[in-house]
């Protein structure tokens, strides 16, 4: 996070702005500076669209950098956090001029979108800053509930699609999304105090948190990762029926999407599961793939 974005700058101190319009250009700014596993903006989103997406992905994303960006205490995490939520909510009821709320706020009276979602968003960021290990896999499954979910069902909100069964699917896309980033990231995630792999499944096999800080990937974790693998790979069958249900453009978008996160789950394999040493990420040698299985799928 650079200065210019620093929370006190955010949420103490904002530089208004003097239009809606500015508004939605810091957002979509705020949009191509970062890159995450979910659609951000592409060619692919219609244009009169996408300042929708932009906005409601400067919300997470500066949220998001409130309980992750180094150089500030947990409590000092709680508390932007929570004046995030505060401006937020009063966003909503009054006229801002907040750089990013205002763009916020209109983008949910225009598109009709529910404000719990955008809590629940909030919710799993303070829930990073307090919460470092997990029981069992349904409390993995309720943190990505709150945590990635909600992006996609506010996206199929945003190009008009309201249908529950789509918004199962759509579940299944992001959660898949979101555990796919959890083994890629375990290296890095370990240094910042954070295991997403449930503790019964290291119990399961054998493996221990000392595991995940060897420079030496152990054979019981490359198991476990493997299994956690082929879950997630499950994740994205569930959700690929979506494709049948979405049109246009947006349909190619969530293509492209699930391509991503399953080249990730193929480049974990070709390593042989040893996340520890390697990071695997996408790169432009993947694009003759994604055009090859884009095609062919």
């Amino acid at each position: 996070m650079s200065v210019a974005t620093k929370p006190e700058r955010w949420v103490m101190n904002p530089q208004k702005v003097k239009s809606l319009e500015e508004s939605f250009r810091r957002c979509k700014h705020i949009a191509r500076r970062h890159y995450e596993n979910f659609p951000v903006g592409s060619a692919l989103i219609p244009r009169h669209l996408q300042p929708f997406v932009f906005a409601v992905y400067a919300f997470a994303r500066t949220a998001d950098d409130f309980a992750d960006e180094p150089g500030y205490s947990d409590a000092e995490r709680i508390l932007y956090l929570n004046e995030w939520e505060e401006l937020f909510l009063k966003s909503l009821e009054t006229q801002t001029r907040h750089p990013i709320m205002w763009a916020v706020a209109e983008t949910i009276r225009a598109k009709d979108l529910p404000v719990d979602l955008f809590l629940d968003l909030l919710s799993a960021f303070r829930q990073d800053v307090t919460v470092k290990r997990y029981k069992n896999f349904s409390d993995v499954m309720d943190y990505c509930r709150r945590s990635a979910n909600p992006i996609g069902r506010l996206l199929l909100m945003i190009f008009g699609y309201r249908d529950p069964e789509l918004y199962r699917y759509s579940d299944a896309i992001c959660t898949g999304l979101q555990l796919t980033n959890f083994w890629q990231d375990i290296s890095i995630d370990i240094q910042k105090n954070r295991i997403y792999i449930p503790d019964e499944d290291m119990l399961s096999y054998a493996v221990g948190e000392a595991d995940l800080e060897h420079t030496v990937c152990s054979p019981n974790l490359k198991d476990l990762i493997r299994f956690e693998v082929e879950r997630t790979d499950a994740l994205f069958k569930m959700g690929r029926p979506l494709l049948n249900h979405i049109r246009g453009r947006f349909k190619y978008e969530i293509k492209f999407v699930l391509i991503g996160g399953s080249t990730i789950l193929r480049k974990i394999e070709k390593i042989d599961y040893d996340v520890i040493n390697k990071r695997p990420k996408l790169s432009v040698r993947d694009t003759p793939s994604f055009i090859y299985q884009f095609f062919l799928t």
